[in-house]
């Protein structure tokens, strides 16, 4: 059953003891006029199949809404009957069945209730017994009757749609909003699991490499160890540092609150020092010619860098690593290539953390595209492609 059907089954459908009393009102009050309508209609009382007839189609209004189209065609046989069999017409029963019909039902069932009607109307107002030779007063005054409660009855269904249209529409849009409520906590939640994982990542991971050295040469070199100690206390410095950034971010997301510049290109040459002073040999190479790009664009392609120059650091025992930046017409080239141990290197990059997965998200949101895997001939390759606007 299509939702127009169980809509339309609803309305019809008597909705507890108030709506059956209110039928009950109108059956009562067809009734009345009715009758008095065949009291009044002739000298003579009326006959006892006459009123029997008006009763019987009176309590068919009862369930009009149950069923409108069987109570209408019941209700034009009884107010045809009551006519030929010698009383006055009586044509309140037909004309409240009719505005059922013309409000419960289809439009189709409600032009094909219309037509019978009036032409039953007019006929018995013709040449039933109650009929005024030469006048057609009372035919058009029935006819007038039964299209203005036939049209009203049309308008109320059409704006009872309506109301119900905007019901669901007005429901759409707030599970829609929700929904998309819903989506922007998530790609915010994302978005900072992100970012606090390449800066504790990063910071802590070059931190561990630094003490470690540290402690070897502690005894032997007590220079070489307080200076690799003072680079720590920066890096933990630059890392609290971050992570105030983000939690001001936090707390007043509705404001532009930045400790520090966001990371960008320009700042690569800083990172790579710093993981040349903790024992990795890194290069940096650039391709093409560099030029100014968007913020998110800088800023993932630095997080990019980090996030595999930290691996490496954690998980391989390179000779050499080497970064490139090539800069094409529409694109520009992100590649890190490390000559660690091939087999400890790919275990190390798929044992199911999370910077993959943060370089494969930055990658996805600039629509680019982002390998990673091991080298055939040892060690680890990342390599991602992010899409650029064309130097006018």
């Amino acid at each position: 059953m299509s939702n127009d059907a169980d809509a339309r089954f609803d309305e019809r459908r008597p909705r507890g003891r108030r709506s059956l009393a209110f039928d009950v009102l109108v059956a009562l009050a067809v009734l009345i006029a009715d009758l008095l309508q065949l009291l009044l209609g002739q000298d003579a009382p009326p006959s006892v199949h006459a009123v029997l007839l008006t009763v019987i189609a009176a309590a068919l209004l009862v369930w009009r809404r149950a069923a409108p189209r069987a109570v209408l065609a019941a209700t034009l046989a009884i107010g045809i009957a009551i006519p030929l069999l010698g009383d006055p017409s009586t044509g309140w029963g037909p004309a409240i069945a009719l505005f059922t019909v013309a409000a419960m039902c289809d439009r189709r069932s409600s032009f094909a209730g219309l037509v019978p009607t009036l032409i039953t109307t007019v006929l018995m107002n013709l040449i039933g017994p109650d009929a005024q030779p030469g006048t057609l007063v009372n035919p058009l005054r029935a006819a007038a009757l039964a299209i203005g409660l036939w049209a009203l009855g049309m308008y109320l269904q059409t704006r009872r749609r309506y109301l119900r249209e905007l019901q669901a529409r007005a429901d759409y849009l707030e599970r829609d909003r929700e929904q998309l409520a819903r989506i922007a906590v998530i790609e915010e939640r994302t978005a900072i699991a992100r970012e606090l994982h390449d800066i504790v990542a990063h910071s802590v991971s070059v931190m561990l490499v630094a003490v470690r050295g540290a402690r070897d040469v502690l005894r032997t070199s007590p220079d070489v160890a307080d200076a690799t100690l003072a680079r720590v206390e920066a890096s933990g410095e630059q890392s609290i540092a971050e992570l105030r950034r983000i939690l001001a971010l936090l707390r007043e997301p509705e404001q532009d609150i930045e400790s520090r510049p966001q990371p960008s290109i320009a700042e690569l040459d800083t990172l790579i020092a710093e993981h040349r002073a903790g024992g990795l040999p890194v290069d940096l190479e650039i391709v093409g010619q560099p030029r100014p790009l968007p913020g998110g664009v800088e800023l993932s392609v630095y997080r990019i860098v980090q996030e595999a120059l930290t691996n490496v650091l954690k998980h391989s025992r390179p000779r050499r690593v080497t970064v490139t930046l090539a800069f094409r017409d529409s694109t520009l080239e992100v590649e890190v290539l490390d000559d660690g141990a091939a087999a400890v290197t790919h275990g190390a990059h798929t044992r199911g953390g999370h910077g993959i997965v943060g370089m494969r998200e930055r990658v996805s949101l600039l629509g680019g595209e982002l390998q990673t895997g091991a080298r055939a001939s040892g060690g680890f390759r990342v390599a991602a492609r992010l899409p650029i606007e064309e130097p006018s």
